[in-house]
């Protein structure tokens, strides 16, 4: 069981990177800077989102990419209707849809003339597809390689859906030429600090919901069905519905980074819903410690930020791939906890006994003198 101290010490630890992060823009006047450290963050995001599940529920989702990807677009189309008639063609339809010979908008693009129906839909589908999606998994009692392996097909056939229905989606080149995201009259600016500032902010809510649900007790009992799942069960724990649970909030806020990638970036590509991206995920979460919230969001960051520097270095501007895949391989098989076990390990040390109570406990206990009654067993 948590102690209150060591709840009370995470939260000030949890406060003090998100207001490390905060600051950020207060010293750095690089709008190019700003909007690639505002992706950063949002890739923690989606970390924090795969360590939920994976680290504290055990339940590897090789399909993550998925809900980013929704929700990214449905952010997208929301943007998209927002440029009327700027990048749209004759009666209000998408630019892409004009030049597949669309003459009426889908219904199902109708709703997200309104901005608020889509950054609520960018959480709720990838929320319901993940719950239906959980329904027949977990109810199954699907467990382990398998259920890894079903998330990732799903995701693959999102994203063959979302290439093969062009007219609609706009294939291979997405969804692009959106307007700003806006909210009361305010623009956010993709690469001002506004944009950075919202993403830095739902990156911490995010972080502290999802350390509530681990320090709830769902989240014990999440715990417990990652290390003995027969014997939750045992107990009379609705198991399945506990791994829904986790799987849609997962999946919840993999939308909301989602729909912030497509701020950020403005633009959404079926490229996010990839299998590389999804496998990416799961590297860093693996780096940064998939049992740690902040471990995992701070591998994603130092991850993706040596990819970045090493992409742009003529150095490795070849080689970066090889250099990744070995920095990989040693954490694994050095830093089997990833870089929060490494800080655990090097917070323990400091971590010690009083110098008096060591030599207390160390020193030999002398023993009582005994009387030659005592000896001789005479009372």
């Amino acid at each position: 069981m948590k102690v209150p101290g060591k709840t009370t010490s995470q939260i000030a630890i949890y406060a003090a990177v998100c207001i490390a992060i905060l600051l950020v823009p207060l010293v750095l006047d690089d709008a190019f800077l700003l909007n690639k450290y505002a992706r950063y963050l949002v890739f923690g995001m989606l970390a924090v989102s795969l360590s939920l599940s994976w680290g504290y529920a055990g339940i590897l989702n090789l399909g993550q990419a998925m809900t980013f990807g929704l929700g990214s677009y449905c952010m997208a189309m929301a943007l998209k209707l927002k440029t009327i008639p700027v990048h749209t063609g004759s009666d209000g339809l998408p630019d892409f849809m004009v030049w597949n010979n669309v003459t009426e908008l889908p219904w199902f693009w109708i709703p997200f003339h309104s901005l608020a129906f889509g950054v609520a839909a960018g959480i709720l589908v990838p929320v319901a597809l993940a719950a239906l999606l959980g329904w027949f998994v977990f109810k199954g009692r699907v467990t382990g390689v398998y259920a890894a392996i079903i998330t990732l097909a799903a995701m693959v056939v999102v994203q063959l859906l979302i290439i093969d229905q062009q007219r609609f989606t706009g294939g291979f080149n997405g969804i692009t030429d959106l307007a700003q995201f806006e909210v009361a009259g305010f623009a956010f600016d993709a690469y001002g600090s506004s944009s950075y500032y919202l993403v830095a902010g739902c990156l911490a809510v995010t972080l502290f919901l999802a350390l509530f649900i681990t320090k709830s007790k769902t989240g014990l009992i999440l715990q417990a069905i990652r290390d003995q799942e027969d014997r939750v069960r045992f107990f009379g724990y609705d198991v399945a519905l506990y791994k829904i649970f986790v799987f849609s909030v997962s999946a919840g806020i993999a939308g909301l980074a989602g729909m912030l990638y497509t701020i950020v970036m403005e633009f959404a590509s079926p490229t996010f819903l990839g299998v590389p991206l999804s496998l990416s995920v799961v590297i860093w979460v693996a780096v940064g410690g998939r049992q740690s919230l902040l471990g995992a969001m701070l591998g994603a960051l130092v991850v993706t930020g040596v990819q970045g520097a090493l992409s742009e270095s003529e150095t490795f501007l070849e080689t970066w791939t090889l250099v990744m895949g070995l920095l990989f391989v040693l954490v694994v098989l050095f830093l089997p906890k990833g870089l929060a076990g490494a800080f655990e390990k090097i917070a323990a040390r400091f971590e010690r006994t009083p110098p008096g109570a060591v030599a207390e406990s160390t020193a030999p206990r002398s023993e009582p003198i005994k009387s030659g009654r005592e000896i001789e067993g005479v009372s």
